[in-house]
């Protein structure tokens, strides 16, 4: 009778046999180590063991079975005609074995609760840093990816099932995706130091930037924060004396340290701390950036209302008002 087709694992590793025999799965691998190496010292270094015991498991495992498996003092090792019948039947049932702990390992990463989370950059000066780690204090066991996409990335990667939750700042219309305006955010001038308006006190108003060169980001795609800006501009009459788009936030707020332009940001920027930059907050009705969380359209993940608990209890704790 097979061998494989009589076992079945115990919780301490070891396998049923008729007859009452128990064998080891450690005595299986050593066995197998040795048929392999033909050597039993080359086959405690495979299995990471001193020889004397790894003889010693041998020994164990043929008088469990009642014969001898391996032929004493022949040089290589050889098996007995028991020992290579025995050797078959171990190989079936360890690969068996491993076949079965991979597919706990898979069926483990299935049931595994994965969370995408897209994000503009500008959101991780402001809370979102913070709603993430609480998140994950909630939800230990849920595996959180990260992915700096724009707001209209986004909205492609919700709908291809790349990310679970965006957070971005461009609003749009789209029948697949559900918005939650978390909060709006003021905005705020970065002003060189020499500029004529970085010492003045109080909030800013946008014509004290009329005729500087005025720095918006990202270039692309658009729509985008850099729309927002040029439309406050443009809203409000004041018209910059040439505009400068660049990719990203960082590159605008270097070219202000240049002395190369002013540039709007979100006031959660202000903690991006640059030499030769200085941030003023504006004084405009209207001169927010919103803060956006996008999800897929009657998406039931559970994981999406846990997130907007946290978020909702964060902002409650800061002081900040939820979706104004």
């Amino acid at each position: 009778m097979p061998l494989y087709r009589t076992v079945g694992p115990r919780l301490n590793g070891s396998l049923p046999y008729p007859g009452g025999i128990v064998l080891e799965l450690r005595q299986l691998r050593y066995f197998v180590a040795v048929a392999r190496e033909r050597n039993f010292t080359r086959a405690a270094e495979v299995m990471h063991i001193a020889q004397p015991p790894l003889s010693r498991q041998i020994q164990a495992l043929e008088d469990e079975m009642g014969s001898t498996l391996i032929e004493r003092g022949a040089r290589p090792v050889r098996l007995t005609e028991s020992g290579q019948l025995f050797l078959d039947q171990a190989v079936q049932i360890l690969e068996r074995v491993d076949g079965m702990k991979a597919m706990m390992r898979q069926l483990q990463a299935v049931r595994r609760q994965r969370l995408g989370i897209g994000f503009v950059a500008s959101t991780l000066y402001g809370y979102l840093p913070e709603c993430v780690r609480r998140y994950r204090e909630a939800r230990p066991d849920v595996d959180v990816s990260f992915h700096e996409l724009t707001t209209l990335e986004q909205l492609a990667a919700l709908k291809e099932g790349r990310i679970d939750i965006g957070f971005g700042r461009i609003e749009f219309n789209d029948p697949a995706v559900e918005r939650t305006l978390l909060r709006n955010e003021e905005l705020s001038a970065a002003l060189y130091v020499s500029h004529r308006a970085a010492s003045r006190l109080g909030g800013l108003k946008l014509e004290a930037l009329a005729g500087d060169t005025l720095i918006v980001y990202p270039k692309a795609p658009r729509p985008s924060f850099a729309d927002q800006v040029l439309a406050l501009f443009r809203d409000r009459g004041v018209q910059p004396a040439a505009v400068h788009e660049v990719k990203e936030l960082q590159t605008a707020l270097g070219l202000v340290a240049a002395e190369s332009g002013v540039c709007l940001v979100p006031a959660s920027v202000e903690r991006l701390r640059r030499d030769n930059v200085v941030y003023r907050k504006l004084d405009e009705a209207g001169a927010v950036s919103p803060v956006i969380m996008s999800t897929r359209k009657g998406d039931r993940n559970p994981e999406l209302s846990v997130m907007l608990r946290v978020i909702r209890e964060m902002y409650r704790k800061a002081g900040l008002s939820f979706g104004a």
